[in-house]
This record gives C-alpha cells, structure tokens and sequence, in this order.
C-alpha cells in the first residue's frame, strides 16, 4: 500500500494506515466462503502526525460512528468483490472525510434584529390579536 493523498499539500502516510481483509457476507457464490474480500481500514486518529489538532477533532466529530473503542477511525468496504477494489474505496472515503475536516467552518457573528422587523413583528402580533378578538362572541352564552 502507498501513502494516501489528500491534498497536493497534505499525504497520510502508510506507516499511519492499517488494513485488514475479513470474509465478506452478501452474493458471490462459493467465491465468498474462500476469498476475504471485506476491507477494514484503520487509521489512528490520535497518533497522526500530519494533521494539526483542529482537523483531528473535526474529523472526530464528523466520524464519531466510525471509531473504535482505541479512538481509531474505522472504515469499511465490501461492495465489490474484489479486494483490491473495496481498499480503493475505503481509501477513497478516508480521503474524502480528512477533506470534510480540513474545511473550517465559518464563525458566526451574532446578530440582531433590526428595528423595523421587531416593529413589523409586534404590529402583526397585534392584528392577529384583534383578528381573534373580534370572533369572540358577546356575553350571550354562544361560542361564535
């Protein structure tokens, strides 16, 4: 296995990837009792080196179903029967969720509402008010 390119600046390396093949349930015939074709792929959140401790805690929280009880991100393919085929695309969705992670989100700036919409607001709040207070009837006993 090579080491995972994310971005042109940014490559996981091999030495931080651990996979293992497992027998795969689901259709290929007889096939599927001999070949491990199921992929698992490891990588160990806590011990990279390359990335910074904001993307690691983004990609926590964007793969929290996705770790392991030694806060490793565990990624699983068995779509194909090939398990050439399922650790390209376990690899594909690792390097594809370090790239969700790599995006900071945007700061919010609080806001306030204007003047003229807390006005508009009220004025509504006191028409449909006055809209049901009209419908109620007098003291003459009857609902309507």
């Amino acid at each position: 296995m090579s080491d995972l390119t994310i971005t042109s600046a940014l490559v996981l390396p091999d030495a931080e990837l651990e996979w293992s093949a497992v027998r795969s349930g689901g259709p290929g015939g007889q096939n599927v009792n001999k070949v491990a074709t199921k992929v698992e792929l490891r990588f160990d959140l806590a011990r990279s080196a390359v990335l910074s401790a904001g993307v690691r805690a983004r990609l926590a929280v964007l793969a929290r179903g996705r770790l392991d009880a030694d806060g490793r991100l565990v990624i699983v393919a068995d779509e194909t029967r090939s398990q050439a085929r399922n650790l390209e695309l376990a690899r594909a969705r690792l390097a594809e969720l370090v790239r969700a992670a790599l995006v900071k989100p945007k700061p919010r700036r609080p806001t306030k509402p204007s003047r003229g919409a807390k006005e508009r607001r009220l004025g509504d709040k006191r028409r449909e008010s006055e809209k049901k207070a009209s419908r109620r009837g007098g003291d003459d006993g009857s609902r309507y």
